[in-house]
């Protein structure tokens, strides 16, 4: 088939990678270049840097309400668009130009978690399972009948693996249901409006530690973190990133309070609102990532006396 693929992030592209071996990509709509991670620099998009690679024709409009904008993806005369977290919502005169209309692949089990940001919210409400579906987008946001969806246990998977594990269940369904498209074979299934919960964006700093969270909450923080929204916390004085902790549950660990940290048999604990919580990894400002321990070695008194961790806008 002829598809125009619409996409920005890494989930995009491992999607679009894999599409490129069944299909035709005639053109592929990302968002513009834009300062990513380290530096002031203008960077591609994963998906910009995936389409160049194959020689494709790349488009970055600032709005899909463009007159040229709309005259170039119908020259492109696509037989589907597909979408995968490209980041805008496609305008009606882009979801009635491709025979077979817009497909999107969310990244949730539809109803759950409509929305910007469903793979941190659910690590963050303590799904026991994430998913996706292949949806036919409509006006609405993420309120199309689906046809597809897969799913994976969330376990103790980091936003990052879970977010490259549901790429490729992603890719798999959307070839699926490409290939049903097209044999017109398609079931659709509408959404239950009863079961729809919202996954509004990770804001800034919402992910930093608070003296108010349980041990349950700040792991799932840590969990759910990424280099767009690190988990952060003020750890002795010094500014760190969490980069892994655990809850852990011992009878004869330390009794620690909201705000302490003890390093206790050669292990990193902070005291929660309820619960321990250990520190595994971190990556102090301006220093390499490291294990509890080697942090800890840096503080000194640690290991006989309570030292301050405090929410980094305290």
């Amino acid at each position: 088939m002829r598809i125009v693929f619409m996409g920005t992030p890494s989930f995009a592209a491992d999607i679009l990678e894999e599409l490129y071996w069944h299909h035709e990509i005639v053109g592929v709509f990302t968002r513009p270049d834009a300062v990513r991670g380290r530096g002031n620099s203008l960077e591609p998009s994963p998906v910009k840097t995936c389409a160049l690679s194959h020689q494709t024709k790349v488009f970055c409009p600032k709005t899909l309400r463009d007159e040229l904008v709309l005259t170039a993806l119908k020259e492109l005369e696509p037989d589907v668009i597909c979408v995968a977290a490209y980041g805008k919502i496609l305008p009606p005169e882009v979801l009635s130009i491709a025979p077979f209309g817009c497909l999107n692949v969310h990244a949730s089990l539809l109803p759950r978690w409509r929305g910007a940001a469903p793979i941190e919210r659910a690590i963050l409400a303590g799904d026991e399972q994430a998913g996706v579906c292949i949806m036919a987008m409509e006006e609405g946001l993420d309120t199309g009948d689906f046809c597809i969806s897969r799913a994976t246990d969330i376990a103790d998977k980091s936003a990052e693996r879970l977010t490259a594990e549901l790429a490729s269940l992603g890719a798999q369904a959307l070839l699926y249901a490409l290939n049903a498209l097209e044999a017109g074979a398609v079931k659709w299934v509408a959404q239950d409006e009863a079961d729809v919960t919202y996954a509004d964006k990770i804001e800034k700093g919402e992910l930093n530690f608070a003296l108010g969270d349980t041990a349950v909450e700040l792991a799932r923080k840590v969990q759910a973190s990424s280099d767009g929204h690190p988990a952060h916390v003020r750890m002795a004085g010094r500014d760190v990133r969490v980069l892994d902790a655990r809850v852990i549950e011992d009878e004869e660990a330390p009794t620690l309070e909201a705000g302490e940290l003890l390093l206790w048999r050669k292990r990193l604990l902070a005291g929660s609102a309820e619960g321990l919580l250990e520190i595994l990894q971190v990556k102090p400002a301006g220093k390499n990532e490291m294990d509890g321990k080697a942090f800890a070695a840096g503080i000194q008194g640690i290991k006989q006396n309570v030292q301050p961790w405090e929410e980094l806008n305290a």
